[in-house]
Parts: structure tokens; sequence; C-alpha cells
């Protein structure tokens, strides 16, 4: 299983972000003792899970937000041996903690932070351009980013993740290029590089609507994907999934987990867990999250995850990494095959090399990975038809006995 801790302080709220989070200095506002009662909190939260599971086997701890490094080390101390204490981590567990730059520039701190039990930092870099960063809405600047990754590496930190945006406002590839290879010269061990996204409510997709936002257009920021993946593979970072790059062994562990479909704990307003086939989120004000674990109501209004809402989300996450959706257990939750039964948009896909058969398994390429939305849509429109053809073929012939194939390859046709 995998563990997700939420912090839902921040310095400011980013100009592009949806998570659940409030400035620290609002919260502390409300109430003085807001970081301890919220560590408080957790720990409880902790014990209703512990007593309900027992000592299940944590594989992978990360803590996110948020900005996690807000926390004073000896409450983040507490929170892990908590968590050490409840459930049963994993020897070599990796114990992944987010921090923004301008958090963790004191390499006393990042050290009391690693004693703490984090073996792994992600630092949410964003750009290195100062003027993307205040458009962006970030605490920091370049040079916090510099100071940061020089505290961490004093400390002792020998798995660092830098957080990188991409297709923001103005950039161009040769703009975009020449961050990866700043980044380059700093020499993390992970990379993650995200396209903007325009969320809900946020301001950045208010001056979207209102035009003052000038962003890269589909053939630009098909560019800085493939030129920006191909540098870094270059430079020795694998890519395995759509938006992350690592060092040979040091992709992140955790975020695989989510991707092979494994059961994780989310633990903190707005956290959402999927165990044992139920899937359920906090509620997402800390007010109600504590209140919800006062009185011992969490995973109330769990969802049920069906075995076809299993597959189409092992399509969906599979296909966002390299190694692609192995053949052999989608026939095996299906009960069909997925190349007989997608074999004409297969084929079209290929034509085009977006997609690649190999070794048991179906991924896109690099340049399908730019099209993974309207692709995985595609797969997602025709397995159903195809699942509500198991069911009606299963159901006109009960008691006998033909094979599922057949009927595959006859609705191909």
């Amino acid at each position: 299983m995998l563990l997700y801790i939420h912090v839902p302080f921040c310095r400011v709220k980013c100009r592009y972000c949806a998570f659940h989070s409030m400035p620290l200095h609002m919260a502390l506002a409300e109430d003085s003792d807001a970081l301890r009662s919220y560590v408080n909190t957790l720990c409880m939260e902790m014990d209703f899970w512990g007593h309900r599971l027992g000592r299940a086997a944590i594989s992978s701890v990360f803590i996110g937000g948020g900005t996690p490094s807000l926390l004073p080390p000896a409450m983040l101390a507490r929170l892990l041996e908590h968590a050490a204490s409840t459930f049963r981590l994993d020897q070599g567990a990796e114990i992944s903690m987010e921090a923004n730059p301008e958090s963790l520039t004191d390499p006393a701190h990042a050290a009391a932070c690693l004693r703490a039990g984090v073996n792994r930092l992600s630092l949410g870099v964003q750009s290195l351009d100062d003027g993307l960063l205040r458009v962006l809405g970030r605490a920091h600047r370049a040079e916090d980013v510099l100071r940061a990754v020089h505290a961490a590496r004093e400390a002792g930190c020998t798995n660092l993740n830098l957080d990188l945006m991409w297709a923001l406002p103005g950039q161009d590839t040769r703009h975009w290029l020449a961050t990866l290879d700043a980044v380059l010269r700093l020499r993390p061990e992970h990379i993650s590089a995200y396209a903007l996204t325009l969320e809900e409510g946020t301001p950045l997709l208010r001056d979207a609507a209102q035009g003052s936002l000038s962003l890269p257009d589909d053939n630009e920021q098909g560019r800085m994907f493939l030129e920006g993946a191909a540098l870094l593979e270059r430079a020795g970072y694998m890519q395995y999934e759509i938006s992350n790059f690592a060092r040979p062994g040091l992709a992140c562990r955790h975020n695989q987990g989510y991707w092979e479909g494994r059961d994780y704990l989310g633990l903190g307003p707005a956290a959402t867990s999927t165990l044992h086939s139920r899937r359920w989120t906090n509620p997402d004000s800390r007010q109600r999250w504590a209140d919800a674990v006062r009185t011992g109501r969490l995973a109330d209004h769990a969802e049920h995850i069906t075995p076809d809402i299993r597959l189409m989300e092992m399509i969906m996450l599979c296909l966002r990494t390299t190694a692609g959706l192995p053949l052999a257990d989608f026939r095996q939750q299906a009960g069909f095959d997925f190349i007989e039964g997608h074999r004409s948009l297969i084929r079209t896909w290929q034509e085009h090399g977006l997609v690649m058969l190999r070794n048991g398994r179906f991924s896109l390429t690099r340049e399908g990975m730019l099209l993974s939305n309207s692709i995985i849509s595609d797969i997602f429109e025709r397995t159903e038809e195809l699942l509500r053809r198991r069911t009606s073929f299963a159901q006109e012939t009960a008691g006998t006995h033909s094979p599922h194939a057949e009927a595959c390859r006859n609705a191909d046709r």
C-alpha cells in the first residue's frame, strides 16, 4: 500500500493552483495553533486506519501539498514516527516530501527534514525565469532554486527531483530548452516536466478568458515536448511516464505505484484513497475533515470500483507510462484480447507512428503521447462497446460455450 499525506498550507496561493491549500499566515491568523492542531488530527486519522487495517505494509510515503516544507522538522518527524508505529514501513521505503525553493534554502533545515526520515526531496521549481515565476504567482525566484539545491546536497540528499512547467505564457521551444539546459547543470536525479493546465477557478484561467494571457500554440507545444524529451534522454534521463524522467533506477516508486493501480491511503483534507475496490475523498476543508476524523466518519460515502472501472483505469494509467499496457493483464481482466478488439484503431495509429506493440505490451510512442488524450478516449469508447457486447454475448449464450475472441473479431469488421 502507498501512503499519501496532504499538507494544506503554502506561503502564497499560486495563480495556476487548484489543489486544496491556503496561505499559512491566513491559517495562523484564524488559529495560532493551526499547525499543531493539523498534525494532531493527522495522527488521529492514522490511528483510525491503523485500527481498521492493522499494521498494513507501506511501500512508500509521499508528503505533498501545499508546501510540506513549511512544517517544522519536529512536526514532520512526529508524523513519520507515528506512521511507522501505526503501519509497517517496508525496509528502504521511499519517503518523499515536496518543498518550495524559498522554504528550503537553509542547509540545517534540509538536514533536519532528512533526519526526520525523508529520503527523497521534490523541489517545486516550475521555471528559472523570474518574469514567468511572477506570472505563475510563485513565492520564489531563480536564485532561491540554486540555494535550495545547494542546501539539499549539503544536507546529504541523494535523491532530488525538480518539478518544472512548460507551455507557459510567452514561452517558446528555445526558452524551454534553455531552461532544461540550466536545470541539467544542477544534476538532479529526477525531473518532472508538466505542461501548464488552466484549471477552473484559477486566476490564470481568468486571465486567459479575458485575453490577457498569450500561450504557445499547439504546434509550438508539440515541439517543446518532443525536443525537451529528446534533450533529457541525451543527458541520461529515462522517460518512464509522459511527464517524468529519471536517471536509471531512480524513478519515483510512489508515483509508479499509482500508475500500476496499487492501493493507496490518503490522509488530510481533500486527500483521496483507493483501498480494496473502494474509493473516497476526504472533506475539502480542514474543519470538516477534522470533524470527520473526530467522529470516525471517514470513507462513509465510498464509491465501489467495479472490475470494468478498474479495467478502464488500467488502460488510462498504463498508457501514460513508456512501459505501456500489459496485454496479458488486460485479457485476464477484460475477458477478451486487446489487439483483436481494437485492431482497426491500432492499425491506423501504427501507420502514423503513434503506438508500439512489443514484449507483450501496447504503448504510445513519444509522438503518440502528444495525442494521448485523444487516443485513450478512442480506446475507452471502443472498450466500452466491447464490454457491452461481452455482457450481451454472455447473457445470450448462457449455458453454451463459444470463444469470445470470435465475437471481438466480428465486432471489429
